[in-house]
């Protein structure tokens, strides 16, 4: 672990840290309440964001999310057939490859990520300066 010289680290700039923290804190927690509020849990939330969300086409597979949501495969496999069992998604197999299992939106995972998506763009625009507001910035 590299040596840390908290003298080297001015007070404003401690300052500006913990402000940060505690709005991204504050987020999360807005987030953990709005997703329960809908009937998700943030894990289902953020398994129907990262496959929207996911670079260059609209699905995902079960590793490129553990990536995103930095945990591991197996656990993701579960909370995949969880949501899957509510109706948000499904698996298929890849078109390129038939080894690989895709996971896909459902109309009902589209329909609720659409908004839960709008909540949260509003919960930033809310706190702008803090975070980008992602989706545009009308």
């Amino acid at each position: 672990m590299a040596e840390f010289d908290d003298a080297a680290i001015s007070k404003p700039a401690f300052e500006r840290l913990s402000e940060f923290r505690y709005q991204m804190r504050r987020f999360e927690r807005f987030s953990e309440r709005t997703v329960r509020s809908h009937g998700v849990t943030p894990l289902q939330y953020l398994v129907l964001l990262h496959i929207k969300g996911y670079p260059g086409r609209e699905c995902a597979n079960v590793g490129e999310l553990a990536e995103r949501l930095q945990a591991q495969p197996h656990g993701v496999g579960a909370l995949i057939t969880r949501c899957e069992a509510r109706g948000l998604v499904c698996r298929r197999s890849s078109e390129r490859d038939g080894r690989e299992v895709e996971v896909h939106l459902l109309k009902e995972g589209e329909r609720l990520l659409a908004k839960l998506a709008a909540l949260h763009r509003a919960e930033l625009k809310s706190i702008r300066g803090v975070f980008p507001v992602p989706l545009g910035d009308s």
